[in-house]
């Protein structure tokens, strides 16, 4: 199966474009980062600040009681595992 164009709706046809540096037309895009510092689109949010915003306290108690459960169920396997040694 072809591979998709990032750009245009078609088949990748190796032209190349998406490798060229969006800032500076003509250029071949080396990774520099100067276009993600310049745009809103390219920037990120901390695990936290996405929690605070979009994990509910309900489930966050349930993912916490979840996390204490299996912590619990390792506990256990290692202390059967120790008393089979």
């Amino acid at each position: 199966m072809a591979e998709i164009c990032v750009l245009y709706e078609r088949e990748c046809i190796d032209c190349g474009e998406c490798d060229m540096c969006d800032l500076e037309p003509g250029k071949h895009c080396d990774d520099c980062g100067r276009c993600i510092d310049d745009s809103e689109e390219y920037r990120s949010v901390t695990v936290e600040d996405f929690i605070r915003q979009h994990v509910t306290d309900k489930q966050l108690k349930k993912m916490e009681k979840k996390l204490l459960d299996r912590q619990a169920e390792q506990e256990l396997k290692q202390k059967e595992n120790k008393s089979d040694k």
